[in-house]
């Protein structure tokens, strides 16, 4: 287990993070500060927010930059984290061509970026690129079941292509790569209406408004913590050249949509009900990671934060930041 938050390497590195302004990039940006690095934080502010990083303005070592990656940026920089693109359905269909050129173009500049300056560069993937999986739970050598032509695909695709394109950086010019995929992850800094579940379920419970739950609610997820998910990432950046991944970087523990609805009821102290909507096109019936690889090489990397733990912090975030006069 992990017990500790990881030591910086020696010395203070330059490191450039796309979408740092975001939930997970926000989370990032103070942990890398914490360690004593310079960080520039790059976002367009599509489903960021200036307000996840205000803390930070007065950090000398912290430099913030509205751009949009796909777009070129340069800079000298050591390492990159590119988490550059939204990451729910709300968002991501929104502007389902813009999406995709995120994941595609975005990925292409940041290589490019990298392929430059020599710097190591993490793709922030994710367990979408396993679809609607036909293998549980989803170890890495599997190559998933998704829907090309789907209303999700702008995100699953773009993301597949990603990976792609930093495999192919890697073995054509040498670029140092990681890449790890994302599974559900919650706490802090989310949007609240960004159609996420939890996000979903805290301000329904703490707006007083019924819990949607599509579908029979049996279908199942597992969720992270942020702060374990930023652990893994630091970690797999630490890791030596020669090894690339893909990661999964999830919690195993597995719940249902309807344990998920009863346990954020209860937190809050909520008189909800649960009601039940239509299932969205595409929509999994399970995900949950097999973490055995990252466990193996990411130091004994696992999650520590238990989900009722987790929902406590993250409904106090809600409740504070969303919802006192």
């Amino acid at each position: 287990m992990n017990t500790a938050t990881t030591t910086a390497t020696a010395g203070c590195r330059r490191i450039l993070i796309t979408g740092g302004a975001g939930f997970i990039g926000s989370h990032l940006c103070e942990r890398l500060l914490n360690e004593g690095h310079d960080v520039i934080c790059l976002d367009n502010y599509f489903t960021g927010s200036k307000n996840n990083i205000l803390h930070l303005l007065h950090n000398k070592h912290f430099e913030l930059v509205r751009h949009d990656i796909t777009t070129p940026y340069l800079a000298e920089v050591d390492e990159i984290y590119n988490l550059a693109c939204p990451a729910s359905p709300v968002h991501y269909q929104y502007n389902p061509i813009k999406t995709i050129k995120t994941s595609v173009m975005g990925a292409i500049n940041m290589l490019g970026l990298a392929k430059r300056t020599k710097a190591k560069i993490l793709q922030a993937s994710t367990s979408e690129v396993y679809g609607d999986p036909v293998i549980h739970p989803q170890p890495e050598y599997y190559w998933g079941n998704v829907n090309c032509n789907g209303v999700r695909s702008c995100y699953d695709e773009g993301k597949r292509c990603a990976e792609t394109l930093f495999m192919d950086y890697h073995r054509q010019n040498k670029v140092r790569i990681k890449i790890i995929r994302i599974f559900n992850t919650y706490g802090p800094h989310m949007h609240p209406n960004d159609g996420r579940v939890v996000s979903n379920f805290i301000v329904q419970a703490l707006s007083g408004k019924d819990l949607t739950i599509y579908g029979d609610g049996c279908q199942t997820r597992s969720f992270q913590y942020v702060d374990d998910l930023v652990e893994g990432m630091v970690r797999m950046m630490a890791t030596p050249d020669s090894f690339t991944g893909p990661v999964n970087i999830g919690n195993p523990c597995e719940f249902t949509m309807l344990e998920l609805a009863e346990l954020v009821i209860k937190l809050t102290k909520s008189k909800s009900k649960i009601i039940h909507l239509p299932l969205p096109a595409d929509d999994p019936k399970q995900r949950r990671p097999d973490i055995a690889l990252a466990k193996e090489k990411l130091n004994g990397w696992q999650p520590l934060i238990p989900l009722e733990e987790g929902l406590k912090r993250t409904i106090d975030y809600f409740r504070h930041s969303f919802f006192t006069k």
